[in-house]
């Protein structure tokens, strides 16, 4: 669902900017309880799970992910994006606010247990626009690729939490 806001920002130029927004979001089923699945969202731990994760913690008291966490993750083409936990309830929540030039990001992953010992995760973000780079990224934001990433993190997680062992790419 795209969110257009009613409030404009004025440029230094006189321009107008109105920012877009786009809210999504995608469950999982995880094989494991909230108190093992919760530790593995973090910058420091998506190494032993995602084969292709680039993180760099900047600042964090433990070395893992916890309130007031920053760190930097590469993307392609070089960009990088600067993510700060905001909201940390263990075993539970993890919220990340991403910051990438022309976009801010809020990443929310909510962990329920279930009585059979799994979980299920709801992974909610929300892209508002900084500039019209920004609204371009918003335009062309695509629900369905969010949804790919999501399963494809999803069998990786239940593989590393079946296993103990990353699943290689080629296994996706």
């Amino acid at each position: 669902m795209t969110i257009f806001i009613d409030q404009t920002i004025s440029m230094k130029n006189n321009t107008i900017f109105t920012a877009l927004r786009h809210e999504v979001s995608c469950p999982q089923h995880l094989n494991s309880t909230p108190e093992k699945v919760f530790p593995l969202l973090c910058p420091t731990r998506e190494y032993d799970w995602i084969e292709t994760w680039q993180g760099q913690v900047i600042y964090s008291e433990s070395g893992f992910a916890e309130l007031d966490c920053i760190f930097s993750t590469g993307l392609p083409g070089g960009k990088n994006e600067i993510w700060y936990v905001d909201r940390y309830e263990k075993n539970k929540l993890i919220q990340f606010v991403r910051f990438a030039g022309s976009r801010v990001i809020r990443y929310c992953i909510t962990l329920t247990g279930n009585s059979d010992g799994t979980t299920n995760a709801l992974w909610e973000q929300t892209i508002t626009a900084l500039n019209e780079e920004g609204n371009s990224y918003v335009e062309n934001f695509s629900d369905h690729d969010y949804q790919n990433l999501i399963h494809s993190l999803e069998k990786m997680l239940n593989h590393y939490l079946e296993t103990g062992e990353m699943l290689k790419k080629m296994e996706v």
